[in-house]
């Protein structure tokens, strides 16, 4: 197969993430369009195929090389436990940035304190294999069974306790339930077949996909400004304000003025803009960010 036709098979992970990371493949320069009528999505490169796969299945098919990458959680890695290559980490959530929690929850006026009053009980979770294993390490027996769904519902009634996914814990609340202790923290990982990693191709375009994505990543919580000032003004701008320590500067057809252009966190623009103009800048402009790339 000449080196043209060569091709890299990715796992678009079904589910929660799939909206997240169609955008974020979007900013990193691969546009997927995804049919309800197909497994198999559009993406405008040539070398690359998708497959839509659930998250929970995705490190699955990835050890065993039907896909060569995917996208998938930490959690699922682990349930499955899957012999794969972790390329990157990969924080989606722009809102919160937080990881999804694995925590054994129980009703509030349940006498369970610890994981060793769990010796005996009967526990619901879908991940039932890391659930096992967690106890295992704690040398606690208990009986764990794979839920469905509406496993919070089955805590006051069906079970013990539950083994369930959150972020703020607010859904755990809102159903009574308090959580006892945390299994694991989980974000988005994207994933590698050992044999597709050790190919020198495919390693390369996982690896570009990798920096691309980093770079999407990175420019969401980032701006880009642009300003003028006098030469003269320019030390004391640079002292009051850290940020711009490392500014590009470069000198304008104006006599004694400069253009400075730098990148901050979008989070302190609206405190700085007010500084910047204060310091003699003028002409401030603030503009989005597609990627950064360190």
């Amino acid at each position: 197969m000449s080196e043209s036709k060569q091709q890299l098979r990715f796992g678009l992970p079904k589910g929660s993430l799939q909206e997240a990371t169609v955008e974020k493949l979007a900013k990193a320069g691969w546009h997927v369009q995804v049919s309800s009528r197909s497994y198999i999505p559009y993406v405008d490169d040539p070398e690359m195929e998708i497959r839509l796969i659930r998250a929970q299945e995705m490190s699955v098919y990835v050890e065993r090389g039907y896909l060569d990458c995917g996208i998938t959680g930490k959690d699922w890695i682990e349930e499955n436990n899957s012999s794969v290559h972790e390329v990157g980490e990969f924080l989606f959530s722009k809102a919160t940035r937080r990881p999804a929690r694995w925590v054994l929850a129980v009703p509030e006026h349940s006498p369970i304190k610890s994981v060793k009053d769990l010796q005996g009980k009967r526990i619901a979770t879908e991940v039932v294999s890391m659930t096992q294993r967690w106890l295992k390490r704690h040398g606690v027996k208990a009986h764990v069974e794979f839920s469905w769904g509406a496993t919070e519902v089955k805590a006051h009634e069906l079970v013990d306790a539950i083994v369930e996914v959150t972020e703020t814990g607010s859904s755990l609340r809102a159903n009574n339930l308090r959580i006892v202790e945390e299994l694991m923290a989980s974000t988005p990982r994207l994933i590698a077949n050992h044999a597709a990693w050790d190919q020198a191709w495919k390693r390369q375009k996982i690896e570009t996909l990798a920096l691309m994505l980093r770079g999407a990543l990175e420019a969401e919580t980032k701006v880009g400004l642009k300003l003028n000032i006098a030469q003269a003004n320019l030390d004391r701008l640079l002292s009051r304000l850290p940020a711009l320590r490392n500014p590009t500067i470069s000198q304008l057809s104006q006599p004694g003025w400069v253009a400075v252009e730098t990148i901050i966190d979008e989070s302190v623009v609206r405190r700085m803009i007010p500084e910047l103009k204060a310091a003699g800048a003028e002409g401030i402009i603030e503009y989005p960010l597609n990627k950064v790339v360190y």
